[in-house]
């Protein structure tokens, strides 16, 4: 399945050892990964809330510069931005460690970029005979909570906390949103088609959903945050702990590379100069 991000998983799977497998999993991401994402990861985390064509189309039709589009997309510095950037770790992650996943990238459709996108954080499809369903369909999802500075928040405890709200009911609002929203402005690579197979879920085989409770924590936080790490594994989810250096930093970095990956886009034939200006340095 190909990703409308344009972003090679497989090399991103590195980025994520195992330190620790059970009873949870513990990943701890190093210092020169984290520090080589500002330029891996600029034009896929700008890609992950607007797309090349929309940018270009709405610059043309307006008559603004492209870096606007993109300003009015992304959020800003502060609380969202560091939720945003963990739940799209948490979405590169699970694409690199099954790189025949794809899911929906649900920071498209906010209608505020200054708060969170509604509904469950992250889902994954996983459908191997596609376009026919088999009981070998995979859904994942996963809640995420992200810690980059010290405080008072516990983001493994909060995560399995609210994982228990997409095992009951949010799960199901979810995909239902995505497909209304579906109907109107595309998903990318998810259709219609692969959210109703999940919606209308007695009409095919039973699929198999995993539940992820997933804490994105800065390293220097980390240890102190698995005393809320659980001491035994439970069928009814897994727990995820991510460590990454200086994650304020780090999103920061990425963020801002974001911003500056418009200029990797070309002119369309049809676009006129000023819609296509670069700002003035």
């Amino acid at each position: 399945m190909s990703d409308d991000l344009g972003f090679d998983f497989t090399r991103a799977a590195p980025w994520f050892p195992h330190a620790k497998e059970n009873p949870y999993v513990l990943v701890r991401v190093s210092d020169e990964h984290a520090k080589s994402w500002a330029d891996a990861l600029g034009l896929t985390v700008r890609r992950c809330y607007v797309s090349d064509s929309i940018i270009t189309a709405k610059a043309q039709e307006h008559g603004v510069e492209l870096a606007e589009i993109v300003a009015a997309r992304l959020p800003d510095a502060g609380s969202t931005m560091a939720g945003d950037f963990g739940e799209i770790l948490v979405y590169l992650y699970q694409c690199a460690k099954d790189v025949k996943s794809f899911g929906p990238k649900k920071w498209r459709l906010k209608q505020d970029r200054t708060k969170p996108a509604p509904h469950s954080d992250v889902l994954h499809f996983t459908l191997p005979t596609w376009p026919k369903a088999s009981d070998e369909d995979v859904l994942i999802c996963s809640e995420v909570k992200t810690k980059s500075t010290n405080g008072d928040s516990t983001p493994i405890q909060s995560a399995i906390e609210d994982s228990a709200k997409d095992r009951t009911s949010r799960l199901v609002r979810t995909l239902v949103w995505l497909r209304e929203r579906a109907l109107v402005e595309s998903l990318g690579d998810v259709q219609i088609a692969h959210l109703d197979r999940f919606i209308n879920a007695t009409d095919h085989p039973e699929a198999k959903k995993q539940f992820r409770a997933v804490a994105v924590v800065c390293k220097s936080l980390v240890d102190d945050e698995l005393r809320y790490a659980p001491r035994k594994a439970v069928a009814e989810y897994a727990v995820v702990v991510i460590a990454v250096p200086d994650l304020k930093k780090t999103y920061s970095a990425v963020f801002a590379a974001a911003h500056k990956a418009v200029s990797q886009l070309r002119p369309t034939k049809s676009s006129s100069p000023r819609a296509l200006k670069e700002p003035t340095k």
